[in-house]
């Protein structure tokens, strides 16, 4: 499982994803992305997930994200990419 910070913003998120692609590359099977600890975001997080959802498929896995906060459940509404990242 891989585990998101509590802050996920553009000044994080690209030291971030070359962690988290490279944890994403050990997992078999299901990709599940824990998000319950993010506390500040921005919708920098939404591209970040993004990423690592076509990663995550590109490999052959699937994916998927748990512990979503509601905010950012209702910017991915926003963005019209809900169904995509939250279950």
């Amino acid at each position: 499982m891989l585990q998101l910070p509590e802050v996920l913003t553009q000044t994080t998120a690209t030291a971030c994803m070359g962690a988290q692609l490279s944890a994403l590359s050990e997992v078999s099977g299901k990709a599940v992305v824990d998000a319950s600890r993010l506390e500040t975001f921005d919708s920098v997080a939404l591209a970040f997930l993004l990423e690592l959802r076509r990663s995550a498929l590109a490999q052959g896995k699937t994916f998927e994200v748990s512990g979503i906060p509601e905010r950012l459940s209702d910017l991915a509404r926003l963005y019209g990419v809900a169904e995509l990242l939250v279950p």
